[in-house]
């Protein structure tokens, strides 16, 4: 080919991987813009606020003061118990419990104790047993129910945009999640856990899974830890 041509082609694939990328950008803002246009409503009328814009930018402010996505300050909004006509706060005052011990993360050696350092440790662990560089850490989500991806590492971006959010099954992780119970799928492609969409999804990244649920004292699943292998599972 000449140089040209190449160049030719080099432009063509930057031009196409530049619209997947913006496709997956609108998905992205698709999924959570209901949930953040209900949070808008719920703040409007609590706040008796003139319009949408002025919501949002309650919202925001918030998000930023109190660094917290505003995805996940949206989902507490519609989820939480809305406070009676007498009451001057929405929430009452967190109270912080003692850290739990988790010696085998480094967030907790250095002191830093936040939620991000948490799951990334907790992943890296997974991965470390698994022998695998590919996985994500999701949590159940309150509002739409089912998980969505809170981290990951060594997975594609076509990847995350298609499990950013799964429902209750068809997937390895929605089984794990149902049963509250850890799963391993040996070769993704011959295992009928799958629909056909999330089976082509994750081969073109590995053939093999494990996903373990995070669950509290009492045993309620609130998360999901998954690894992935790029050859078949031999466990």
């Amino acid at each position: 080919m000449s140089t040209a041509g190449r160049a030719a082609a080099d432009d063509d694939g930057g031009e196409l991987e530049r619209l997947r990328a913006e496709v997956r950008n609108l998905r992205a803002r698709a999924r959570v813009h209901p949930l953040i246009s209900q949070a808008q409503g719920i703040l409007q009328e609590r706040y008796a606020l003139p319009d949408g814009e002025s919501a949002f930018a309650l919202l925001q402010r918030a998000s930023q003061r109190y660094n917290v996505k505003l995805r996940t300050l949206a989902g507490v909004l519609v989820t939480a118990p809305r406070p009676d006509g007498r009451a001057t706060l929405w929430f009452p005052r967190r109270v912080r419990g003692t850290e739990p011990e988790l010696t085998f993360t480094q967030a907790h050696r250095s002191g830093s104790g936040s939620r991000s350092a948490v799951l990334k440790a907790v992943l890296n662990s997974t991965l470390a047993v698994v022998g695998t560089d590919m996985g994500n850490v999701q949590l159940t989500d309150p509002a739409r129910g089912g998980l969505r991806i809170e981290q990951h590492t060594g997975l594609t971006a076509d990847f995350v945009d298609f499990f950013a959010h799964v429902g209750e099954d068809g997937t390895a992780c929605a089984r794990a999640a149902r049963d509250v119970a850890q799963g391993t799928v040996h070769d993704v492609e011959s295992d009928p856990v799958f629909t056909e969409p999330a089976r082509q999804a994750i081969l073109a990244a590995g053939r093999a899974c494990h996903s373990v649920p995070l669950t509290t004292a009492s045993g309620m699943c609130v998360g999901m830890v998954s690894a992935t292998r790029t050859g078949p599972s031999a466990h």
